[in-house]
């Protein structure tokens, strides 16, 4: 409330490089801590020789390396916009998810095939104390990890880095099964491992259909219905903005852009409705979290819409096409008297 604010491009670049810093640290501080839950998982497998707990932390490490990815996307994503890629590489971050997205799905499919293999093939644990103690350490771990991604990524306005949350939930959820098979076991159920196994493939899936939906939202450039609201009620609070037409978002990477049709008084003058344009972009980047630019088109009242722009685009080729037709000169005028 103390600090003054502006619109000017730098600023909104900062800004834009600090959501990017907020990511990578996140990434960091996840894999971090990910790698410190492997490695204590790695020291129990090695006391008490536990497939299952190999398995999990084979996992734990495999799914902290997707943060490679998105790291990269991260990088990629501080570049400036070039001429071929004149919105910049946001995109990175999507293509970024979609290898998270898939990550899931192979994590689904090696822990369903395990639960199968363990379920027709049992095989022993000894130190089973140990061994759920691992898990968990490897559960709690993992979802601390997941709940600082995906606030982070909220906050942010990352949807891949929310999907890498998700997935290090799904990695806590393997976990427990290890915690749970360790009990089966010590009751004597040889079982135990297989069909808990089998339980949390099915809740790796119902996650995995939440991720896949949030990024192929992402890329079809789908936005909450409450956020174009927003923008239009904040644009119908600038002065001089009679009515709000048409108003269009998408998200590049966790980088909001804008476009809307603005309608003016008619009599306006060129420099009055750039004014008005310029004034609802400064309101609209105040109102809107994350919104890094907006376009403004102005239609006079008298005449909105795209049937005023059909009709201005054929009168003035008529117009043009008239003119040209008077300026040249004709057979007649070129014949020698």
């Amino acid at each position: 409330m103390l600090t003054p604010h502006s619109h000017d491009t730098a600023d909104k670049v900062d800004s834009a490089l600090e959501s990017s810093r907020a990511g990578i640290r996140a990434l960091w501080i996840s894999l971090l801590a990910l790698g410190v839950t492997a490695a204590a998982q790695a020291v129990v497998v090695a006391l008490s020789g536990s497939v299952a707990l190999l398995g999990d932390t084979l996992h734990n490490v495999t799914d902290a390396l997707t943060a490679v990815p998105l790291g990269v996307a991260f990088l990629l994503g501080r570049r400036v916009a070039t001429r071929a890629y004149t919105y910049g590489y946001g995109r990175a971050e999507d293509i970024a998810g979609i290898i998270i997205v898939v990550a899931i799905a192979v994590s689904a499919i090696a822990a369903g095939w395990t639960a199968i293999t363990r379920l027709v093939e049992p095989a022993p644990t000894t130190h089973l104390p140990i061994v759920a103690a691992a898990g968990v350490i490897g559960f709690v771990g993992n979802e601390l990890v997941a709940r600082y991604r995906i606030r982070v990524g909220r906050r942010i306005g990352s949807a891949a880095l929310v999907a890498d949350g998700l997935h290090a939930r799904t990695d806590g959820f393997t976990s427990l099964a290890v915690v749970a098979a360790a009990g089966g076991t010590w009751a004597g159920w040889q079982w135990a491992d297989p069909v808990v196994g089998l339980v949390i493939t099915v809740a790796i899936l119902f996650v995995l259909r939440d991720a896949a939906r949030e990024i192929y939202r992402r890329l079809m450039d789908a936005v909450d219905p409450a956020l174009v609201d927003s923008v239009e009620t904040a644009l119908r609070q600038v002065s001089g903005v009679l009515d709000v037409t048409g108003v269009r978002l998408r998200w590049i990477g966790h980088r909001l852009h804008a476009e809307a049709d603005l309608v003016v008084d008619a009599d306006l003058s060129l420099l009055q409705a750039h004014e008005v344009a310029a004034d609802a972009e400064h309101q609209l980047t105040h109102a809107i979290p994350r919104l890094i630019s907006a376009t403004m088109h102005t239609d006079p009242a008298s005449h909105p819409g795209s049937h005023h722009h059909a009709d201005l685009s054929h009168r003035r080729r008529s117009h043009d096409v008239g003119a040209i037709a008077e300026q040249t000169p004709t057979a007649h005028s070129l014949t020698s008297p």
